[in-house]
């Protein structure tokens, strides 16, 4: 089978390998153009662009998918299946170009949190559970018939960066047996009910501000969601703390939120209701830290208190 695979970051880099790795033909590898990142600006290339020129794989980088260079490059290549893993949103001119179709990761039970971000709103939300979904493409984003789908549970205290890992993991397993059904003939698909849709927006920077009024379970969820990108913040004064890493403390205490209830070695903020220990922290322009090394340069009283 002549597969193109379609995907940029690091969470694509599995589905890619383990397709590799069972000796699938990949024809050629899609990813988005190089571009500067990081304080310095450094032009970087995406992390499936490095594997892929690693392993010799023939490689695009096309700026716009309508480019008539790149749709007749991508026709010439004969492909049996598009794969698509953490990707741009492809035209039908392009998915439907291969005689079995396209078909997406997707990082999230669908059809529930369709959109960009499912692993950050899953978590703020307070989901116990999620998972991963292949899906053949169709023009609504998110939308398609649904090929299969795996589960795993979400633990109280796992972050985003910590549940990407776990799921690109669990989707690459499952790609492989996704474009294994396709192969055989056997594949089944079902629709999605779209009465059990919800949605998974992108997450600005300025969304990221957390409102220390709210329950501390709410709370809790807020900052894990964001970590270690977005990454939720508040504010001591006018110096901008980023916060990686907390505990729930108490659920039952009332306290005025944002208060600093306790801040020797360890730092205990009060809630709308409950109180939160904060484990990581990172003040504007020095590096992430454990609290206790944050609290050894930083001055933070009892009485305190972060701005709501």
């Amino acid at each position: 089978m002549r597969i193109v695979f379609m995907g940029s970051p690091d969470f694509a880099l599995p589905s890619l390998q383990i397709l590799l790795q069972n000796n699938y033909d990949i024809v050629a590898v899609v990813t988005v153009p190089d571009k500067p990142a990081g304080r310095g600006l450094k032009v970087t290339s995406s992390s499936v662009k490095k594997f892929a020129l690693q392993h010799k794989l023939k490689l695009f980088q096309p700026k716009l998918l309508s480019d008539l260079n790149f749709v007749s490059e991508l026709e010439k290549l004969n492909a049996d299946l598009f794969v698509v893993v953490a990707f741009r949103i492809l035209p039908p001119q392009i998915f439907n170009m291969p005689q079995y179709g396209s078909f997406n990761l997707h990082a999230s039970l669908l059809p529930r949190y369709r959109g960009p971000a499912p692993i950050n709103w899953a978590i703020i939300r307070g989901e116990k559970e999620t998972g991963v979904t292949t899906f053949f493409l169709r023009e609504n984003v998110d939308t398609g018939n649904i090929i299969l789908q795996s589960r795993i549970p979400i633990d109280p205290d796992d972050t985003a960066g910590e549940m990407h890992d776990k799921l690109s993991v669990l989707g690459a397993q499952v790609v492989l047996d996704t474009v294994k059904l396709i192969e055989s003939g056997d594949v089944k698909s079902y629709p999605q009910d779209d009465n059990l849709s919800s949605s998974a927006p992108k997450i600005r920077k300025e969304d990221c501000r957390i409102n220390w009024s709210l329950p501390v379970t709410d709370v809790h969820n807020f900052i894990r969601g964001l970590s270690p990108k977005p990454t939720a913040y508040t504010r001591h004064g006018k110096v901008h703390i980023k916060i990686y890493r907390t505990k729930i403390f108490s659920e039952s205490d009332v306290s005025d939120p944002g208060i600093i209830l306790k801040s020797d070695h360890s730092l205990i903020v009060g809630t709308g209701k409950g109180s939160l220990e904060i484990l990581e922290i990172q003040q504007e322009g020095k590096r992430r830290m454990r609290i206790d090394e944050f609290l050894r340069g930083y001055s933070l009283k009892e009485g305190d208190k972060f701005n709501p």
